[in-house]
């Protein structure tokens, strides 16, 4: 298939965690290797590399997407090489399949997607907007639970909790600065025009990725008091549930740019496993993977992306 190299280049347009991009391509004639690329998972805030296979799963539903746009219908084997732990996927260029005009504006998505770690309108979210994106999850096998109100305090508290936990981790801000400190021209981390300003109440637990920049000039803003707070689950709690996970998120986030919709996910709770066991439910088969906000906020700001060559393998 022609093309192959812009659906590559499309699906780096995935969300990872401190936009690390932890994630290789290697294309064939009519398929694309999607790889982990472990040297990008963070040590400190995911030892088991959970988070790092939901931004690689995040690439592969992107991918699959790019490839479904350009009118052929994609076929995916989850880890087809047992003696390849590397491998996450092989998707292969099917059939010819007309583009969809829901694939279509999923695909239109994709680039105005952006973490949007601002304050958002006191709006209450329509609730057949909130069941678009329930039934996104559900398309990739993956439930999104809305907090009630009860829920939503505890689980803004038990985030704030994990916060805190986190900052007492050794290594953590050594991590935090691999991530975010400024470099010349660097095509990866979180640059300052996307780290938002302070919460005035301390009450979001929006990772403060402004902590080893002092001298950013940073506003002091009240965030909205009442939340719209998601939980994204899987039904299992192996590898290939985190990759599906990844898959799921990229699906709800793009429903929701499709929306106008603004979403931040908060990984802290989920990053602190008592706190995360806490947000699953094993007799109900729910495994917590990430927990989202969801609103109207001001448009975001994009965050670099590695070249093209600098993902793909010969």
């Amino acid at each position: 298939m022609e093309g192959l190299r812009d659906c590559v280049a499309t699906a780096t347009m995935a969300p990872s965690l401190h936009n690390s991009q932890p994630w290789r391509f290697r294309i064939g004639p009519d398929t694309v290797e999607v790889r982990a690329d472990r040297h990008r998972r963070l040590d400190v805030l995911d030892p088991t590399g959970r988070e790092l296979l939901i931004s690689v799963g995040a690439a592969l539903f992107t991918l699959r997407l790019a490839i479904r746009a350009a009118g052929h219908d994609p076929g995916v084997k989850l880890f087809p090489a047992a003696d390849d732990p590397d491998l996450v996927a092989s998707v292969a260029v099917g059939p010819h399949l007309a583009a969809t005009p829901a694939v279509e504006a999923l695909a239109a998505a994709v680039a105005h997607r952006h973490t949007n770690r601002w304050p958002f309108a006191r709006s209450v979210v329509p609730a057949d907007a909130l069941d678009h994106l329930i039934d996104a999850a559900r398309r990739e096998g993956a439930t999104l639970h809305l907090a009630s109100p009860v829920s939503r305090n505890a689980i803004l508290g038990l985030s704030e909790m994990a916060d805190r936990r986190l900052r007492t981790r050794g290594g953590y801000r050594a991590e935090l600065a691999r991530w975010t400190v400024p470099g010349s021209h660097r095509a990866d981390g979180v640059p300052a025009t996307a780290i938002g300003p302070w919460d005035a109440l301390e009450t979001m637990p929006i990772r403060d990725f402004g902590l080893l920049q002092p001298h950013l000039r940073r506003s002091s803003e009240v965030f909205e008091p009442y939340p719209t707070i998601v939980v994204l689950s899987t039904s299992g709690d192996a590898e290939p549930d985190w990759v599906d996970a990844g898959q799921a998120l990229q699906r709800v986030l793009l429903t929701a740019t499709w929306l106008n919709l603004a979403t931040t996910p908060i990984s802290q709770p989920v990053e602190i496993p008592t706190v995360r066991e806490l947000l699953s439910d094993r007799d109900a088969g729910r495994w917590a993977q990430i927990v989202l906000r969801v609103g109207y906020g001001r448009p975001a700001a994009a965050t670099p992306r590695r070249p093209v060559d600098d993902v793909l393998l010969r």
